[in-house]
């Protein structure tokens, strides 16, 4: 059980950290300098070697690890990010960067997004040189850059250039997982990640015979390619159900007392109240235009057009991905993967996952953890790569009012202090047990 200090150290902590402005501009443009020498130097106090790793200066991670009683037992992997997106700070009610405690609340980009669990997860160890406890599987703690675009920086640069570090990690653990969803009627989940989709960001060109804006061109790039994004905005993709949705699925029916009729998804989908809104993005591969470029002039028809769009891919679905991509796409236009990282899927009835639904049910006993799919991606993707299963479990304790989508990178990004505190625990126990 987590000590007093702890509880207090949680909140300064995480204030602290947003103070540190880690804004990821994506490109390269990024400093976690600052924050990782902060984090280590949390972990030097409690007596945890921490080591400070970089691709390029300023783009920082940190390492440590804790040795378990049982060194013989797989390790854990905990990590966390330390970049966050950009905040505009006009928008905002607060200072973004100020961490302010304010009703309750803790204010600033990276309050859910995710400087929390970061502090929480130097508050705990902290906690535990205290008490002088000993977890029984060895922990390792990597504190990442960079997640927040293509993690070269950060995870990526981590499996590449140090997998020494992580031998023997099995699974790990880290951010999307285990927060409070009211799901209406007083009913709590805590949905717990054990799949991503996968990322494909893809970038099209087509090209045309430039002229005269004034002449009749039937080769006219810009055409093109406007016709091929909007038949994949248009585009209804097929549902196809992976394990960890179909158990999601399964467990949000039981939750709300209906029958999972999986043959009819939508109709399912319809009785789950708010809670549909924690499946409805992975039931299908996607394909989302996000960026058009053509053109310098009004009366000039350009020779190339080019667009960007933002493909999410279902474990299993990347063929599918692939063709209907060729298809929609048709002959004058041309697709290729401009960043891609593969779906991941993970067991819903190992040990690790019990361990974490014990945790949460312990100081929520009338909550229900549940397990769901992250419609996007994190850091698990990289360290993935050197076979380690990955569960989205940052816990924390949210209000109905605030709900949790909605302020991750969102305009005035706030936590409450309690949840921090319920969160803090919750990780605690878990980490004790797993």
């Amino acid at each position: 059980m987590v000590d007093a200090q702890a509880l207090a150290e949680v909140v300064r902590f995480t204030s602290e950290l947003i103070r540190i402005d880690t804004t990821n501009h994506g490109g390269g443009d990024g400093n976690e300098r600052e924050a990782a020498e902060y984090a280590a130097a949390k972990l030097a106090d409690a007596g945890i070697e921490a080591r400070i790793l970089e691709k390029a200066p300023n783009r920082s991670n940190v390492v440590a690890r804790i040795e378990g009683t049982e060194p013989e037992a797989p390790a854990l992997l905990v990590h966390g990010h330390l970049d966050v997106v950009p905040a505009e700070a006009a928008d905002w009610s607060v200072d973004p960067f100020s961490g302010e405690i304010r009703d309750g609340m803790l204010w600033g980009r990276g309050a859910i997004d995710m400087k929390s669990m970061d502090a929480m997860v130097l508050a705990v160890v902290r906690s535990w040189a205290r008490e002088g406890f000993r977890p029984r599987r060895s922990i390792v703690i990597a504190f990442t850059a960079d997640e927040e675009a293509s993690a070269e920086f950060g995870a990526g640069y981590l499996a590449d250039a140090h997998a020494e570090l992580f031998a023997d990690c099995t699974e790990g653990v880290s951010e999307s997982g285990g927060f409070t969803f009211h799901g209406g009627n007083g009913l709590r989940l805590y949905p717990i990640a054990a799949g991503e989709r996968g990322t494909a960001w893809l970038r099209l060109s087509a090209r045309g015979t430039a002229g005269h804006g004034s002449r009749a061109n039937p080769d006219n790039a810009v055409s093109k390619l406007a016709a091929a994004i909007a038949r994949i905005g248009a585009h209804r993709w097929p549902v196809r159900l992976t394990p960890t949705v179909t158990a999601a699925l399964t467990e949000l029916a039981e939750a709300y007392g209906v029958e999972p009729d999986l043959d009819d998804v939508d109709g399912l989908l319809a009785k789950l109240g708010p809670a549909a809104q924690l499946v409805e993005s992975t039931l299908r591969n996607s394909a989302n235009p996000t960026v058009l470029q053509a053109g310098y002039k009004v009366n000039v028809i350009p020779e190339h057009a080019y667009a960007e769009v933002d493909g999410r891919v279902l474990p299993g679905g990347e063929a599918e991905f692939e063709a209907t991509m060729d298809e929609l796409c048709g002959p004058d236009v041309h697709w290729e993967y401009q960043h891609r990282t593969r779906p991941l899927a993970a067991p819903v009835d190992s040990p690790t996952f019990a361990a974490m639904r014990a945790a949460v049910r312990r100081f929520d006993p009338e909550g229900r953890p549940v397990p769901f799919c992250m419609s996007g991606g994190t850091d698990a993707k990289q360290f993935a790569q050197l076979g380690i299963t990955g569960y989205g479990f940052s816990p924390l304790g949210q209000t109905a009012e605030l709900g949790y989508g909605r302020l991750a990178h969102g305009v005035d990004e706030r936590v409450p202090v309690e949840g921090l505190e319920f969160g803090l625990r919750v990780l605690d126990d878990f980490l004790r047990n797993a």
